[in-house]
């Protein structure tokens, strides 16, 4: 039994004010409950007086909370695990769906308090996903480094008629890869940009990652499923004094490389801690949510 939780820490996605009923009235249920509130800025504005004092920032919320709430779409939740990670804690994490699609933010609003209620309890199931941590790497130097829950992307610029990659796992070599671009992505990222690309779904119990390239130009190229252990090394090949190959993570952030560039894939160190709700399994979410396995 997890220790009985005093502080839930509240996040929206940006601008979404519908969610000032929501907001407002979970702070309430909190307080009742003798549970205390906490706001990132965003949902800061929505709650009015019951934030007062109580608004922080998603990294100081991510350490003083010992669960957060995520209100919004799948790019809320990732940007709030990345947060999370980054400052390497494991504090779990109840993701509401307030978008379009909501696969991974699957509690709807009905069962808001229902499952807040098992979360704050302890009886809630928790899953743990796996996480990446990419690194953009230059001269041996760490430009920029981030956790991942869904994806890593190297794709070709605007003007660039394709990408030229060679990937190498565990310093062997796998392949140069030609292509509109590859795709790394966690068993969670799975049924995102994968999907679309050909890729195969994968249970997120799967302790696994997968290399799938984007309209490659040589049939046989396909994609692969290797250990979550594994370290991959991607190194484009990118003629002098141009930067037409681009890194994105999780969809947040993308960089161009340059030819002395190379982008380093490996397991996080923290996984994380989702907390379902019970009425569901993933493979309902996959017909739900996608449409999978219908004629």
């Amino acid at each position: 039994m997890r220790p009985v939780i005093q502080r839930v820490g509240l996040v929206v996605k940006p601008g979404l004010s519908g969610a000032t009923d929501v907001i407002q009235q979970i702070a309430a249920w909190l307080q009742g409950r003798g549970i205390e509130p906490l706001f990132a800025p965003d949902a800061g504005a929505l709650a009015g007086p019951a934030a007062s004092g109580r608004t922080r920032t998603v990294d100081e919320l991510a350490h003083e909370a010992e669960l957060v709430l995520v209100l919004g779409g799948d790019g809320t939740l990732l940007g709030t695990a990345g947060r999370i990670a980054s400052a390497g804690l494991r504090t779990p994490v109840l993701a509401v769906n307030f978008g379009s699609l909501g696969f991974l933010t699957e509690t709807t609003l009905p069962e808001l308090y229902g499952s807040l209620e098992a979360a704050i309890s302890g009886t809630a199931p928790i899953e743990e996903r796996v996480m990446l941590h990419a690194a953009i790497l230059r001269h041996g130097s760490v430009l920029h480094e981030k956790p991942i829950l869904n994806d890593v992307v190297v794709t070709r610029g605007a003007l660039s008629r394709m990408t030229d990659l060679s990937v190498s796992v565990d310093d062997q070599f796998v392949a140069r890869f030609r292509a509109d671009g590859l795709i790394i992505a966690t068993a969670t990222g799975s049924t995102a940009y994968n999907l679309s690309a050909g890729g195969p779904i994968v249970h997120p119990g799967v302790d696994a990652v997968l290399l799938t390239p984007i309209a490659p130009h040589t049939l046989t190229n396909r994609p692969v499923v290797i250990p979550a252990t594994s370290v991959l090394t991607v190194q484009p090949h990118v003629d002098e004094g141009r930067q037409d190959v681009f890194v994105t993570l999780d969809g947040q952030t993308g960089f161009p490389l340059a030819r002395t560039d190379s982008v380093r894939v490996k397991r996080a160190a923290q996984p994380l801690r989702l907390i379902r709700p019970t009425t569901r399994s993933y493979f309902e979410v996959l017909r739900q949510k996608l449409k999978w396995a219908e004629r």
